[in-house]
């Protein structure tokens, strides 16, 4: 597969370390400063998010990672932190790290990684128990932002020539050979031309080993269980850590011995009812009510600002990323969003104490005395939907860091939101766009832990099936 080794580097906010090797090209993509430097190396060939002083050839790439983690000590290692193991898990999460490798000569996955990334054996192994190392029999196409070498070293390994003598993928597609797959045995043998990804520093998930999740255990049937999920944990996990995951912990507090599955999804800042699977015919079933409608889903949601009785009705922008824009106005091609609020009441703001213990973001909102409790009746169910349209009725949920934010901004300065109440009269399609980008500059990040929002009640077939959360981590203080 020819001598040559690549990286590419995604360069972290505060720069990049400088690297070992001579400097021949210095590029600029975006906010991204680029190098690029020679070496040779029989057995590597990778395109690397995180900044890196590998012994390689090294490029600088865009590579949007957030909110990964590493377990590290104070000695450095080519550039980046001592490796140990994944365990005990890091309080916070840190800077990104994924490495692209193409392999240059066949053996052992972990073998591979360890010499190509100079990772000890332990560190490896526990990111491919963690689902976090992923293998495709061809490279995929490098980014738009590479350059002249990258591609041209991307054509040398995927050249039709080369190819053709890879008993692994015939009879497939160039597309079917390039769909990625988790590594799964830390023994797993990768031929030479195999593309690898190693997700460094998976995103981590510390509350996982603060629950009692047997306490959290709703109902356990031969079908499937219902776990009232904790806030600040993910259901079935993430790309890169399938380990730390309600899925995971609440098979290990059943002592079951098949995986409980994932049949659908509530944010991880949200807390409630989950209905995981003990069978993928189950898991198959479960999907199936969902898409008939037959499950109904209800919410308490701590709501900043009182918010009207009745269904409210907005229309979400089909971009899949966050933070999800919404309108009031019927707009072709966006999607439907309806929610109905069935009760709403005052409760108290909760109170400094309660928002430390549940990991609760001052958002800074004005008036911290009076809070909203909203029973929602959830008709159509879209990512982030209650928490984007109660913050565009002027009405964010409490802790809600990502849309609290902009709701504070537009409160103050009305019309700075397009798609909203008061939104402005453009010229011109620039500058809708450009008030677009200054909309979504105005939203912050991902809340840490919790927010104001509990799936508190489940039903399915009619009401056949009904389930119920405990009390919302807001009202232990009032209890």
């Amino acid at each position: 597969m020819g001598s040559v080794t690549v990286s590419f580097a995604s360069i972290l906010a505060n720069g990049c370390r400088s690297l070992s090797s001579p400097v021949t090209l210095v590029r600029t993509l975006a906010t991204t400063h680029v190098a690029l430097s020679k070496h040779h190396n029989k057995h590597l060939v990778a395109w690397s998010s995180g900044c890196s002083t590998l012994n390689t050839t090294a490029f600088a790439c865009e590579y949007s990672k957030p909110d990964v983690t590493h377990t590290a000590t104070t000695t450095s290692v080519n550039g980046y932190h001592e490796y140990h193991r994944l365990l005990p898990c890091p309080s916070h999460n840190g800077p990104p790290r994924v490495e692209h490798l193409v392999v240059s000569e066949g053996g052992p996955v972990l073998e591979y990684i360890c010499k190509a990334l100079d990772l000890p054996p332990l560190f490896v192994a526990d990111l491919i128990h963690f689902g976090a190392v992923y293998y495709a029999l061809v490279c995929p196409k490098p980014p738009p932002s590479a350059t002249p070498e990258q591609i041209q070293i991307f054509e040398e390994v995927t050249a039709p020539s080369v190819l053709r003598n890879r008993a692994s993928i015939k009879g497939k597609t160039i597309r079917e050979a390039q769909k990625t797959f988790r590594i799964t045995h830390v023994d797993q043998f990768v031929e030479a031309g195999t593309y690898i990804r190693v997700h460094v520093h998976p995103k981590r998930f510390p509350r996982c080993y603060e629950i009692d999740w047997k306490s959290r255990i709703i109902a356990v049937t031969e079908s499937y269980v219902v776990l009232d999920k904790p806030a600040g944990t993910s259901v079935g996990g993430t790309t890169d850590n399938i380990e730390e995951s309600c899925a995971t912990f609440a098979t290990r507090a059943l002592g079951l011995t098949i995986p409980l599955k994932t049949t659908h999804q509530i944010d991880n800042c949200t807390e409630g009812c989950v209905v995981l699977a003990r069978t993928k015919e189950y898991c198959s079933v479960f999907h199936g009510k969902i898409r008939e409608k037959k499950v109904k889903k209800l919410y308490l949601a701590l709501a900043a600002a009182p918010v009207p009785i009745g269904i409210i009705t907005h229309y979400m922008r089909p971009v899949n990323m966050a933070p999800r824009l919404i309108s009031e106005d019927f707009t072709k091609g966006w999607l439907s969003c309806r929610l109905e609020v069935l009760e709403c009441k005052e409760v108290p703001w909760p109170n400094a104490v309660i928002e430390k213990k549940y990991g609760v973001d001052d958002c800074g909102w004005p008036f911290q005395h009076i809070a909203y409790e909203c029973k929602i009746n959830l008709l159509t169910g879209r990512t982030h939907q209650i928490r984007a349209q109660l913050a565009a009725c002027g009405a964010p949920m409490v802790g809600d860091s990502m849309y609290m934010p902009a709701a504070i901004v537009e409160m103050r300065s009305p019309g700075c939101n397009p798609f909203g109440k008061y939104k402005q009269n453009y010229t011109s399609e620039t500058d809708k766009e450009m008030a677009v980008t200054e909309w979504i500059a105005q939203h912050g990040k991902e809340p840490n832990v919790a927010i104001g929002l509990q799936a508190c009640q489940i039903s399915w077939d009619d009401g056949e099936h009904m389930y119920e959360a405990g009390s919302p981590w807001w009202r232990f203080e009032i209890a």
